[in-house]
Order: structure tokens, then sequence, then C-alpha cells
């Protein structure tokens, strides 16, 4: 069965129907928003459903389309949190890559400004290497990114997709190994990028470049398929532990193509996480890494491939 991620807005008035169905489709709700009379789901549901869920919520007013980042977190890295790299640029991607439905981190280096002394920290690496991705974004000079970026990308080893300002052709072939993506004519800008010609168009094309760029590791997943899709053991996990009902968190269990961050304390709520049981006996810590994770004190889930467990749910 091929999941598809979407997301669902509509009216409150009737929702249930709409999650009941997802439910019995099999499709898992990644993210619930609820915005005065509205709501908005980002699910993944079977790709021959797509149709009954538009059909099913026409009467509510509600409009279904497809969100390729839906189910993915995603690192969007400036060189630093001062005024000329941060707010405008950062978090225009931060917010497009949102609606596109991705969850997005917004990591500031702390020595990440100038050509000369631009570098990465240990504790910087490891958080950007928990999530799917990482967006690195760079400013207007193409000898100032060629510099900068070998010491940025040093230890990195989630695919890295660079914007910068020199168009795309020009730093399209720029790093040795190459860079995963690049996408021109986002460089430092000093305007929020609401045009749609110019620039909401290059923020569309850095969607399909990610998109692209995680497909192709869903696809190298699929070759070693995950004991247990990160979705589902979501659902199991809140089900038993109710985190979501008592956080305060926008999402306080992340969904990434082959892992959660679940955002309780790993020193409290480990091991009772580790014992929660998935099906037949078999449990969480069977099944995946539980590991601390770099950011704050949460606990990050990699879930184990087939070929290590034997065990498929």
């Amino acid at each position: 069965m091929t999941f598809v991620p979407i997301t669902y807005k509509g009216g409150v008035y009737k929702h249930d129907i709409i999650l009941d169905l997802i439910d019995d489709l099999g499709g898992h709700i990644v993210q619930k928003h609820m915005i005065a009379q509205d709501v908005v789901l980002q699910c993944l549901v079977p790709k021959e459903d797509i149709d009954l869920i538009k059909e099913t919520g026409r009467p509510f007013g509600s409009e279904v389309f497809e969100s390729p980042l839906v189910g993915t977190e995603i690192a969007v890295i400036s060189p630093s949190l001062e005024i000329h790299h941060l707010p405008h640029t950062s978090c225009d991607v931060a917010e497009y890559l949102r609606s596109a439905g991705a969850k997005t981190n917004m990591i500031g280096l702390s020595r990440g400004f100038g050509k000369r002394i631009a570098n990465l920290n240990i504790e910087e690496r490891d958080i950007i290497n928990e999530h799917d991705c990482a967006v690195l974004m760079l400013g207007n000079f193409e000898s100032c990114i060629r510099h900068k970026l070998p010491a940025l990308r040093r230890g990195i080893t989630v695919p890295i997709i660079l914007t910068g300002g020199p168009d795309t052709e020009s730093l399209a072939t720029l790093a040795d190994p190459p860079l995963d993506g690049y996408v021109g004519n986002i460089g430092r800008i000093g305007h929020r990028m609401k045009k749609q010609e110019g620039e909401i168009e290059y923020l569309d094309e850095l969607v399909d470049v990610i998109s692209g760029v995680l497909d192709e590791k869903r696809e190298e997943i699929a070759k070693d398929t995950l004991s247990v899709s990160p979705a589902k053991l979501m659902s199991i996990i809140d089900e038993e532990m109710h985190i979501i009902k008592g956080s305060t968190h926008p999402t306080p269990i992340t969904v990434q193509t082959a892992g959660l961050r679940v955002k309780i304390s790993y020193k409290e709520y480990s091991d009772e996480l580790g014992a929660v049981e998935i099906e037949d006996g078999i449990t969480v810590g069977e099944i995946c890494d539980i590991t601390p994770s770099r950011m704050r004190n949460y606990i990050w889930i990699k879930i184990k491939p087939f070929s290590e467990t034997n065990i498929m749910i």
C-alpha cells in the first residue's frame, strides 16, 4: 500500500468524521491543528483513497491537497542569529517548508559568520544530524560560499541542500563530494519574500528539491524496510503514554522518515517508553534505538530496519 502525505483543511464541525475515515482507511494523523473554527490535519493516507477523503469532506467546506514534506523534520541553518542573517530569508524559508508539511527547526550557528572563521561546533553538528535533511542558507557572494562551505558541512551526515545568491547553474557542482541540492537566488534579502515572480517561485523550487532528496532517502530505506512505520509508532506511543494531550508543544511527537523525536525527558521516561508494547509482546525497545537527543533533554528514536530485527509490524 502506497501512502501519500496530504493536508486537510476544513471546519471543526463534524471533523471527527474525517478522523474516523482516515483511521478506517489505515492512514495516520501526523499533526492536528485547531485554529479558531478551523482544523488542519497533516496525514499519511493510501493514495487510492484521496478522492474518497475529498468527497467526504466536501460538505464541510474542506480543502485537501498533497503536502510532500509531511512526516519530515528539517533543519534550517543560518550562519548566525544576528540581524543581517535573521529573520528575513531564514524565517520565510522555514515557514514555507512548514506550509508544505515539514516540521522545521531553525539553527543559528555560534561561529558560522565570517569568510575566514566560519565553523561548526560538535553540538551543532550532532543536532543537525538528528534531522532528515539540512537547508544551509548562505549569502550572495560565490567566492565566500566556496570558502565557507567545507567547514560548515564537516561531519554532517544527513542530506544538505544549499541556498545562496548566485544562480543555480553557477554553483550546481559546487563541492566535492557534491551537495544533495542547490537553489540559487535565495541569498541575503532584507525584506519578506512575498512576490510570486522572482521570490515565491524560488521557494517552490526549494520545496521541489527537498522533496526529491527525501524521496531518494525513502527509496533507500525501502530497500531494507523499517520494522514499523514512524507514523504508526507515534500513534502507539501516544495511545499508551498520552504525550500529545499532556504537552504544550506544537508537535510533542515529531515524525521523521526513519524515526521520531519525542519531547519528554529522556532520564524520566526512556525506560517507560522502551517498555511500551507494540504487538504480541514486542516492545519499542526491541525494534528501536532509544537515545538522548542533543536538542534539550528530548528522546530521539531511531527505528531499526527489518534486517536487524526480523520483525515487521
